[in-house]
């Protein structure tokens, strides 16, 4: 079927009035024209949606099964038409972006893009050491959106994921693991390592991969911070999992290497998420999409040249945007 949302909207005026003249009257058209959009419909349904009477007409069996799909395809183009007049209105607004600190690597640079595109919006920037801190400034309101791995579960929120993000074993770059090449896990034992604090996402999928793997690594350091680990890491210290989003000059540069351990890199995703009961302002709508549409790329880009220079497997894109993603 070929039809416009005009005949829908005709359709739908001459089944709640009964009557072709008031449809017309209301529409701001002539009975005549009412008419033809009318017989118009039908022919492309290829059915009567009408039982005439006179002037009066009423639905058919299958007028009144037609209806439902014309008023649901009118009320989504109203919700289109609803987000798109919410967008025009973003010239002023505030937006507070809350991160944990492995995501300050990457964020930044996609909150500079949307400014570019929306340059009246007012953006500033939380980051918190880790995702328990950020979970409390979510429960305090104190955010718009914020961007982490794992979702919580201590608190209702509504997220949405919109790219990998591929974690990894790394060690300096004169490491004698560096000449051995793809291994075992079991490669690691005795090696000591340098991790995040319990608190951290980091920790939390370092520790699942180990005890799928039933490895126990030797922890000779805890620290909180993803910069002090990489330069503890590249003194010599021992190895790190850590975020390949967090790495990027240092392997360009050979400061760090990428282990090619077996079922690595460890694939999280990373997540938008908002309280469920809190109503997005027009800003924080359009971040939100805007990190769903362009976040996989800008992230695929940075990691890309990085696995494959080490001989590690890349992560294949995600499918296209669900149709949820769209601001509503």
């Amino acid at each position: 079927m070929n039809l416009t949302f005009r005949q829908l909207r005709v359709f739908v005026q001459v089944a709640r009035h009964g009557s072709m003249s008031q449809a017309a009257a209301i529409l701001h058209l002539t009975p005549p024209a009412v008419s033809m959009q009318i017989k118009e419909i039908e022919a492309q349904v290829g059915m009567a949606l009408f039982d005439r009477h006179g002037r009066q007409v009423s639905l058919s069996t299958a007028g009144e099964y037609f209806l439902v799909h014309a008023r649901r395809m009118l009320s989504d183009l109203k919700d289109a038409e609803d987000a798109m007049a919410r967008l025009k209105h973003l010239e002023h607004g505030l937006l507070t972006i809350g991160i944990v600190s492995t995501a300050k690597y990457f964020v930044p640079q996609l909150l500079a893009r949307f400014h570019e595109e929306h340059p009246g919006v007012e953006v500033r920037l939380r980051v918190v050491g880790n995702r328990e801190a950020l979970v409390a400034l979510m429960q305090a309101g104190e955010v718009d959106l914020s961007v982490m791995g794992r979702p919580p579960n201590e608190i209702a929120t509504r997220s949405e994921a919109f790219a990998a993000h591929p974690l990894v074993l790394v060690c300096p770059p004169a490491h004698p693991l560096v000449k051995v090449g793809h291994a075992p896990v079991s490669i690691l034992e005795g090696c000591p390592f340098i991790v995040r604090e319990p608190a951290s996402g980091t920790r939390s999928a370092m520790q699942a991969f180990f005890a799928e793997h039933r490895f126990t690594p030797r922890i000779t350091m805890e620290m909180s911070s993803n910069e002090t680990i990489k330069q503890a890491v590249m003194a010599g210290m021992g190895l790190s999992f850590l975020s390949l989003h967090t790495m990027g000059l240092e392997l360009h540069n050979g400061l760090l290497h990428l282990l090619d351990i077996a079922g690595t890199p460890v694939m999280r995703m990373w997540h938008v998420v908002r309280l469920q009961s809190k109503l997005l302002s027009p800003a924080a709508e359009a971040f939100r999409y805007f990190i769903i549409e362009r976040g996989e790329a800008h992230l695929l880009a940075h990691d890309t040249p990085l696995l494959q220079a080490h001989g590690m497997p890349v992560h294949e894109p995600a499918p296209a945007i669900a149709p949820a993603a769209v601001p509503k």
